[in-house]
């Protein structure tokens, strides 16, 4: 094979390729485009994309590219480039040294890299934490799912689906014309140490979930950026909350434990008492609450948050947010925080109403591109998912313009916008008028499977999960060594067998998809007989292994991939997303029952391989859940089910009586 110097010296050899060979990885660079991934939250997909957009659109625009071409994201340092052709360029984002060929250049601006040039861009001085390298043309590579944007925790998009390594050869496009020589300074973000990021109220503030002194700390402290922090999420430092609620009731012992509900990008998620703003490739579902977002336009602050750098809150009246779409002075630093301090005083809740006379519907902003409609009170009943179901559909059916995404939860939907084409107040109209179209909850009948999964109980890569909280993040945890035997005292059940017994005696409606992402099922038993109600890690886990099986309040979870978590470990069971498949590799669907058959440990590696393979062999049997049925179901057995209740609720209060004198609860 023809290599590029050889190319570079005698052309004549062969025709020469536009690319760019990666002489130098640098440190988790990886292809990104704008706006990434959109359509595939509901499954559990993150958008991906450039953390920081800002500065990622510019360049593209000076280049004369689309301003979503794609490009590549830089952290902590820069990669070398050799191009195998004359190709502009333009490196924006946080400062770093930029050479071409040994001679340095300004970021910012177009630069010429001759055939054969060597582009070096060099670690991050500071502020900020991101570095873009924009091409003419930007880089063509195969699209998954729609986009290039690379997810690294989901092995996809970008090359290979990870960050560049020496050798590869990066396809340029179609070159074009440079429109200017420069980003105008004006344009440029301003990069700081310390940050004002404005924020709306909401989804979950106070005095439901937090104190008013709660939130008044949340907007009233610079919060410290920790240092464990990438892409899924920036993990903060600074005060623990009071909290309005003693706990999660069903959700969880922890009162930041909610029924699971779609999360936003920027939202400020609190995991126990730790505040993580959720970043591009953060997960799409999950049961914590939060109390701010962040505003559309300024979430291109979070990819430039660093270690030790510190960040205030600001809350701000949703219409005069910046808007996105621009890309002028307006986005540059926190002038939305100057014209419109004080935020909209409705601690996020835009409307409530009554659906019936036992039912009612809050509406919740969630950014200022968003709305999360919950029904009832929080209690986990099917009804309500019921609901959220008749919504979903409807708003499906009637593809209002202007909805970008329609993701549901437990007892909740999320609608996310572009407020230019429809805005959040015309949206909450549109959901007055849609409530009085659907059909009766009672009438739902829908499709539903019985998918057959296997399930290596107490398996040993969750063992090895345990012990590396135990040593890396917290020893003294109620919920270790070992999450089933938490599991059996706070349920009080009399044996680790009787907590066996009732994983495999149960069937696990699937609610929701994406708890923690691609594709992982939110469940829950459908009797009620078998939900087993536990608390989340607080903390949570920093690594959790694909596929774990774990029980969060009264839910069920298979991980999709490993990250972080904080669902009781039960067990592993086989891949629930299929790498190979590229239109729906996702294999469960909303309200599929799951029932496990047990496997050894190595029976599932084995399963697993094939898997991996392309042999997908998962046993299905069609059927239909019907609420009504249902509903009859828990009318005759009311009696037992209120015994085992009335049991369990005795245990779930010893133990949080037991938190409470041990300081856990504060």
């Amino acid at each position: 094979m023809t290599t590029v110097e050889e190319y570079v010296a005698a052309p004549e050899l062969a025709p020469v390729v536009a690319c760019a060979e990666v002489v130098r990885p640098g440190t988790l660079v990886t292809v990104q485009d704008w706006p990434g991934r959109v359509g595939y939250w509901h499954v559990g997909v993150p958008p991906s994309g450039p953390m920081d957009d800002l500065s990622f659109r510019l360049g593209n625009r000076v280049l004369g590219n689309d301003e979503g071409a794609p490009g590549l994201e830089c952290t902590l340092a820069g990669p070398a480039l050799r191009f195998t052709t004359e190709t502009w360029v333009c490196v924006t984002g946080a400062p770093a040294p930029v050479t071409v060929d040994g001679q340095p250049v300004e970021q910012w601006r177009t630069v010429r890299v001759p055939a054969g040039g060597l582009l070096e861009v060099g670690a991050i001085r500071g502020p900020g934490m991101r570095t873009y390298v924009l091409v003419s043309g930007g880089f063509t590579l195969p699209e998954y799912l729609g986009s290039a944007a690379t997810f690294t925790l989901g092995r996809f998009g970008g090359v290979d689906g990870g960050p560049l390594r020496a050798g590869m050869e990066l396809p340029l496009g179609l070159a074009r014309t440079p429109i200017a020589a420069a980003v105008p300074m004006g344009d440029q973000p301003v990069l700081a140490r310390r940050w004002e990021v404005a924020v709306t109220e909401g989804p979950h503030g106070a005095p439901e979930f937090f104190t008013r002194k709660d939130f008044d700390t949340i907007v009233g402290t610079d919060y410290e950026v920790h240092f464990n922090s990438d892409r899924t999420g920036v993990r903060l430092i600074g005060p623990k909350p009071e909290w309005a609620r003693t706990d999660g009731g069903e959700a969880g012992l922890h009162p930041s434990n909610i029924h699971d509900t779609p999360y936003s990008v920027g939202a400020l998620d609190f995991t126990g008492d730790t505040p993580i703003l959720l970043g591009p490739d953060g997960p799409s579902l999950g049961g914590f609450v939060c109390p701010v977002t962040v505003v559309s336009a300024d979430r291109w602050k979070l990819g430039q948050l660093a270690p030790g750098d510190a960040v205030r809150f600001v809350p701000v009246r949703r219409e005069h947010a910046a808007s996105p779409r621009e890309l002028g002075s307006g986005r540059r630093a926190a002038w939305s925080t100057v014209l419109s301090p004080g935020g909209d005083g409705d601690d996020g809740v835009l409307r409530r109403a009554d659906v019936d006379d036992e039912v009612g519907v809050t509406y919740r902003r969630q950014g200022d591109d968003g709305i999360l409609v919950e029904y009832g009170t929080m209690t986990l009943d099917l009804g309500l998912r019921a609901r959220v179901h008749a919504l979903h559909q409807h708003l499906l059916a009637a593809a209002p313009r202007g909805v970008v995404e329609l993701t549901p939860g437990v007892r909740s939907l999320q609608i996310r916008v572009d407020p230019h084409v429809l805005p959040v107040p015309r949206l909450l109209a549109l959901l007055a008028e849609a409530e009085g179209e659907l059909p009766g909850a009672d009438r739902l009948v829908v499709p539903s499977r019985t998918v057959h999964l296997p399930l290596s109980w107490d398996d040993p890569s969750t063992r090895e999960a345990i012990t590396r909280y135990m040593h890396g993040v917290r020893a003294d945890a109620p919920w270790c060594p070992w999450n089933i035997e938490f599991i059996r005292r706070v349920n009080g059940l009399a044996s680790v067998e009787e907590v066996y017994d009732t994983v495999f005696g149960a069937q696990y409606l699937v609610l929701g998809l994406g708890d923690v992402y691609l594709g992982a099922p939110v469940a829950t038993p459908i009797d009620p007989r078998h939900r087993l109600v536990t608390t989340k890690y607080n903390p949570a886990r920093t690594w959790t292994p694909e596929n774990a099986v774990g029980i969060g309040g009264a839910y069920l979870c298979i991980y999709g991939m490993e990250g972080p978590g904080g669902y009781q470990f039960v067990g592993r069971t086989t891949q629930v997303w299929n790498h190979r498949a590229t239109e729906t590799p996702w294999l469960l669907r909303y309200f599929d029952r799951i029932s496990w058959y047990p496997v050894s440990a190595e029976e599932l590696l084995d399963l697993r391989a094939d898997f991996a393979a392309g042999k997908v062999d998962v046993r299905a049997e069609d059927g239909e859940f019907r609420l009504a049925d249902y509903r009859a179901f828990l009318d005759e057995n009311a009696t037992a089910i209120a015994e085992f209740r009335a049991a369990q609720s005795e245990a779930f209060g010893a133990e949080r009586e037991s938190w409470r004198l041990a300081g856990e609860l504060g």
